[in-house]
């Protein structure tokens, strides 16, 4: 898309710098200058149009060309305040909005006009000021009609205008405005996606037309606090919609102030991968339609957007005058624009919602029921015009998991193109539909071009192929990528299907090159089809069908990198037709080895998949000879299974002394000990005795919840126990929730309430078991915990805290990046003027940094927390008035404290330079003795690692630390005061680990990489081959600073590879390890049965379990890969000491604390495909249990801690990573001294 050359490069090429040396400023609104002079029917007319039969007062765009004099006055006084880039009057310069006035005819001069009578000023005073070049912004508004709503909510079908009628429209308005001279064109205030797709692609046609384009501004409109567009979109799917044009800048306006503004474009800023832009009204309308908002407010708030990093452009929109741009200009004349992120290549799909396909989603599932030739009740319902009830089609079909919806129309006695375009618009008011992306499924084109102009979000088209010939297979992708759509391309060229192995791979890449070489289409949009057929219809050229696809998958995934897999399940199985527990079988098994293999999507009945571990063994057994070909019977042997099979379970019963007492001691006896069996007929009995169901929990559950909080005060039972006792609390509660709801709506009485505490893991931070043991023991003290889950962002955090009127703040997080978005959130409480107290806690937290860099941003009462035993303690006093008043003051009192001895200095000698410390530097004598030349240099994938290898690798220690119980294994099992507790947990621990393997919970995943390297300095060089001419990637490290005795070393890690300058063929290696795959459907079932004490369990266990194949692998590259100690034989308490040679250090850990360096391991091992890992904003893993890092195999390699550095070597690793000094700030925040 705009792949024309720039009309003026010189222009473009100006804008492009000046967005990345400073923010530019847009001037303010045109029609509230209008307004100001109060212009009769008589000055709208002129001379020129005495006569028309139509009022025309408030056609403000005809102006341009009845006060001329009066619209090039607001240009000039906008260009004197400042602005780098004024709006051409135009924004109602369309036929649809002129139809109005009967002027459709002006449309083209309309537009002419005003781009050449602002041109005309711009270009006066960039000849006056040079320095300062000035650009005319070609407006293009919404016009009064949306495409993907009905203005008839009893026809939600209905529609008062068609894509085509838009893009017409547009294309005349644009053609006029590029014809004046317009330097950009802007499609702004877009309150409906489709409506805007229409204009770009008029633009883009309109530019293909002239054989020149100019820079495309995007800018859309957030219309109230739910932060989404009118249409419905969130902020991310409206990107994810657009994207495609490639646009100069994205941005928002209008609608919103700009404080209300500030959260939609913070997320606006997190997902866009190009400038942004703001020009907000100058605030909210006031009673009588004005806007009140002064220029210094306004630019106040729109400073702290800059300060914030957001954006690249600022302006304003509705009620802003010269003044306000001139406040906003000189308010942000000295920050730093936004830097966009770099892009990462996901497929990025949106309804009203977005869907990214990154890795960790590991399996798209596409809902296959709205499909006429797929499922014969759909089909009925749309030959039976009951559109109302085919909607019901697709709800369902969502509710049963699908993450996209297909939809097919190809039924010989439909016209596919209106029943097609009739179903979207009807489900595009159906939100809880709609929020997903459609799949365009038809054989038709014009049905697949009826329906991309029907979505405003970003689709996938199902399918296109070469069978037609290249020339129209090139047209129809172009097509396609006008749009903004994904697209899926079937295995088929002039001569047919793809129906070997051979002809799959070869078709595919043929395809693969047309497209990305000629047509320019994004590799990650591509979804290849490699052709499902059937399996097991008793004719042998059949049999290798489903392993010719598995294979298929794997190396079409390599020789097309970026591309994604699908395809029609239900196609496996037909020849079973009829048979629907078999054929549920075949799929599940079909999918689990193709999604191993890499498939990432399929077209499945969502609500009919049998869970692959479910299967009887003895069908699964069999299936999988059918699906993998393995035996020439397997047709037969199936066959005659199909009628055998049944499974059945059988339940123990157990009986007990304590089970005779009365309900309420039982209740007791529950909670303390943690017994969860009888719990709900239990606390049902106890209800029935009882007046009220409140009564039960504050009668005999509170009684036991208050002897498990005495015993965990008095270090009389510890943290295991106390959250086996809150699941026992949950489930009993959950059982009487709906009869106290139903006593309270009876008696109108208000809700008791308790003292509230929100708890939230901080963006970029997907760790939470430490968190979710806090929020349980606090569930026990009688504290009503809201736990936001984690990756929370600032905004979140703080109006969930207003809306549900908490009074407490808790927020944690393990990784280092973690610590600045807790001062983020700090500061902004402060900012909104809160008075909350914030508790912080986590791993990398302490009260030293808690009092450098988080107290002093909130002055009402910053609090560390050590650990969940000293929760309940700092709650308990924040709760009281009094209490927090004293706690406040002693906690700041000790900050202060911390403050004023680290300003004073240490008795310990300061850092030394980086030049001193480089001059000291590990150096040995380096010869090829010293080089250890890997046995399997290269790239190693192991996609599905044994858990049952790793649990001898197990390091028990840490596991009973995540449960508070301090001690060393296995000495802790038998601690006079914690061993009973310990051996409990351990043996619940041992029973879950069993279930884990046997039951396959959870999968594990390794990819391990050996490459040829070289330090330079502080850098270690990664080349592209062992020729070692080219340079590929380079690591950055950091080096100690601290003062060393003679004879110690300031290390860095690039000490322990071979200096670039030795000529010696030295290696690194990398790793990225996970055990997490597959835990969330665990965590979802436990969360359900109110149990956290297993959630907690398995997570403890994931990450246990994660470390050990860490261990596992690092064993593997020491004997096998690397093989420098191919006759280790350590035991795993030798292995726990670190005995082994070499080392293995991860990013964010104390030699290279820097958590964004991940980024490259990832990328030079694929990991995201390789290991199914993926990396958060802040830099945390997903799955949370995984492990990413370095191997070193110098034999004097050792770990070692960083410990503070100087602005020197902070100044020195930004200019090294090519990142700014403030981001280098932000990313070693712990290690800096101040």
């Amino acid at each position: 898309m705009y792949s024309q050359p720039f009309k003026n490069p010189q222009n473009a090429a100006t804008l492009d710098r000046l967005l990345s040396e400073r923010i530019l400023v847009l001037d303010g609104a045109m029609g509230t200058m209008i307004q100001e002079f109060e212009l009769s029917e008589a000055d709208f007319r002129g001379q020129r149009f005495t006569d028309h039969p139509l009022p025309v007062r408030g056609n403000n765009d005809l102006l341009t060309l009845t006060q001329a004099e009066k619209i090039a006055g607001i240009h000039r006084a906008f260009l004197q305040a400042g602005a780098d880039l004024v709006e051409t009057n135009t924004f109602n310069s369309t036929g649809i909005s002129q139809a109005d006035y009967g002027m459709e005819h002006l449309v083209r001069e309309l537009n002419f006009a005003a781009a050449q009578l602002a041109k005309t000023e711009a270009d006066r005073f960039t000849a006056d000021n040079p320095e300062k070049p000035r650009f005319v912004v070609g407006s293009i508004g919404p016009t009064n009609r949306t495409a993907s709503l009905s203005p008839d909510v009893n026809r939600p079908d209905f529609r008062n205008i068609s894509f085509a009628e838009l893009r017409d429209t547009y294309a005349e308005a644009a053609t006029g405005l590029l014809e004046g001279g317009a330097d950009i064109l802007m499609v702004e205030t877009v309150f409906d996606t489709l409506n805007c797709k229409a204009a770009l692609v008029a633009i883009d046609d309109v530019f293909t037309s002239l054989g020149y384009r100019v820079p495309v501004m995007i800018s859309g409109t957030i219309t109230d606090a739910s932060g989404r567009t009118l249409s419905g979109q969130t902020v991310a799917a409206f990107w994810h919609s657009v994207r495609h044009a490639k646009p100069a800048c994205i941005g928002l306006n209008c609608a919103l102030g700009a404080g209300e503004l500030r959260p939609w474009l913070r997320e606006l800023s997190r997902v866009a991968e190009c400038p942004v832009s703001v020009h907000p009204n100058a605030g909210l309308p006031n009673e009588l339609g004005g806007y009140d908002d002064t220029p210094e407010n306004m630019a106040r708030v729109i400073s702290e957007f800059a300060s914030d990093g957001m954006i690249n452009i600022a302006g304003g929109c509705c009620g802003t005058r010269p003044e306000h741009i001139k406040a906003i200009g000189d308010a942000i004349a000295d920050l730093k624009p936004r830097t966009p992120p770099d892009p990462i290549s996901y497929c990025r799909l949106s309804g009203l919602e977005p869907l990214t396909l990154s890795p960790e989603l590991n399996f798209i599932n596409v809902g296959e029921r709205t499909n006429v030739t797929g499922s014969a009740i759909f089909r009925r319902l749309i030959q039976a015009d009951d559109f109302e009830a085919a909607v019901e089609v697709a709800r369902q079909q969502i509710r049963n998991g699908a993450q996209i919806i297909d939809i097919n129309m190809d039924e010989g006695l439909l016209d596919g193109v209106a029943v097609m375009t009739r179903f979207l618009h009807q489900i595009a008011s159906e939100p809880d539909i709609a929020r997903v992306p459609v799949m365009l499924d038809s054989s038709r084109w014009e049905v697949l071009e009826a329906g991309l102009a029907c979505l405003q979000g970003k689709g996938v088209v199902n399918s296109i192929s070469l069978k037609e010939g290249e020339e129209t297979f090139i047209y129809q992708a172009q097509t396609i990528l006008r749009f903004g759509a994904a697209v899926i391309v079937m295995a088929f060229d002039e001569n047919g299907q793809a129906d070997t192995l051979e002809k799959r791979v070869s078709f595919c890449r043929r395809a693969w090159r047309l497209l990305t070489e000629e047509v320019g289409f994004p590799p990650e949009d591509i979804i290849f089809d490699p052709n499902i057929f059937a399996i097991a219809t008793g004719i042998e050229a059949h049999n290798s069908y489903g392993i010719d696809f598995i294979e298929a998958t794997r190396q079409i995934k390599k020789c097309c990198p970026g591309a994604l897999i699908s395809g029609g399940v239900s196609n496996i199985s037909f020849s079973f037709r009829g048979q629907d527990r078999i054929r549920e079988a075949i799929h599940s098994v079909f999918l689990y080895h193709a999604v191993r293999a890499g498939m990432d999507m399929g077209i499945v009945n969502a609500g009919q998949l049998e869970i692959y571990d479910e299967i009887a063994p003895a069908l699964r057994n069999a299936v999988e000879d059918v699906v993998l070909n393995r035996r020439p019977d397997a047709t037969d042997r199936l066959l005659e299974l199909a009628q055998e099979f049944q499974g059945a379970g059988k339940t123990e019963e157990v009986d007990e002394a304590w089970r005779q007492a009365p309900v309420a001691e039982r209740l007791k006896h529950a909670l303390v000990k943690g017994i969860n069996t009888y719990i709900s007929e239990d606390t049902e009995e106890a209800r029935n005795e009882s007046a009220k169901a409140l009564d039960v929990i504050e009668g005999p559950l509170m009684d036991g919840m208050n002897i498990v909080g005495d015993l965990f005060g008095d270090g009389r039972m510890f943290l295991p126990q106390v959250v086996k006792s809150a699941r026992v609390m949950k489930q009993a509660v959950a059982v009487l929730v709906p009869y106290i709801e139903e006593e309270k709506r009876q008696a109108g009485a208000a809700k008791k309430q308790l003292t509230r505490v929100l708890m939230a893991t901080v963006k970029g931070d997907v760790h939470d078991i430490g968190k979710n043991i806090v929020g349980v023991v606090l569930s026990c003290n009688h504290y009503e915990v809201i736990d936001l889950g984690v990756m929370v962002s600032a905004e979140k955090i703080l109006e969930t805290a207003i809306r549900e009127n908490v009074d407490i703040i808790g927020l944690s997080g393990l990784i280092t990046p973690s610590l600045e978005e807790m001062r983020h959130v700090a500061a902004e409480m402060q900012r909104r003027s809160f008075n909350i107290p914030l508790m912080i806690g986590g791993a990398t937290t302490s009260p030293l940094h808690t009092a450098l860099r988080i107290d002093p941003e909130y002055s009402n009462g910053v609090f560390w927390v050590k650990d969940a035993s000293r929760a309940v303690g700092v709650a308990r006093k924040l709760s009281n008035a009094g209490d927090r008043e004293k706690l406040t003051a002693s906690v700041a009192q000790d900050y202060a404290n911390m403050r004023e001895r680290r300003a004073g200095g240490s008795s310990r000698k300061p850092p030394v330079s980086l030049a001193e410390a480089r001059s000291n530097s590990f150096s040995p004598a380096w010869s090829e003795k010293e080089i250890s030349h890997p046995a399997r240099p290269g790239l190693h994938v192991y996609e599905d690692v044994e858990l049952a290898e790793l649990v001898p690798l197990i390091d028990w220690t840490p596991f009973f630390q995540t449960w508070e119980l301090q001690g060393r294994y296995p000495e802790i099992l038998e601690d006079a005061d914690k061993g009973e507790a310990a051996r409990n947990l351990f043996a619940d621990a041992q029973t879950m680990l069993k279930q884990i393997i046997e039951e396959n919970w959870l999968h594990a995943r390794a990819t391990v990489g050996i490459f040829p390297a070289a330090s330079d300095g502080d850098d270690v060089i990664i080349y592209k081959d062992e020729t070692r001419r080219t340079e590929f990637r380079r690591l950055n490290f950091l080096r100690q600073q601290k003062p060393k005795a003679a004879s110690r070393f300031n290390r860095c890690l690039s000490d322990y590879i071979a200096p670039v300058d030795t000529g010696l063929a030295d290696h690194i290696g990398l790793f990225a390890v996970t055990a997490g795959l597959g835990i969330e459907d665990k965590l979802a079932e436990y969360e359900q049965a109110h149990d956290d004490y297993a959630a907690i369990m398995l997570k403890a266990l994931a990450d246990r379990l994660a470390e050990a194949l860490a261990e596992h692998t690092h064993r593997l590259v020491r004997r096998e890969l690397w093989a420098y100690d191919p006759d280790e034989g350590l035991d795993n308490q030798a292995l726990i000491k670190e005995k082994y040679r070499g080392i293995r250090p991860a990013p964010g850990y104390p030699a290279c604390p820097d958590h964004s360096e991940k980024d490259k391991i990832f990328e030079l091992l694929d990991a995201q495909t390789n290991s199914k890992m993926e990396l958060t904003s802040g830099y945390a893993m997903l799955p949370a249990s995984s492990v990413s890092g370095y191997y070193f195999a110098h034999p004097e390699s050792s770990y070692f801690v960083l410990g503070n550095i100087l602005d020197d070597q902070l100044v020195d690793y930004a200019e090294r990573k090519g990142i700014s000094e403030e981001r280098a700030r932000r990313l070693l925040a712990a290690n800096i001294v101040l």
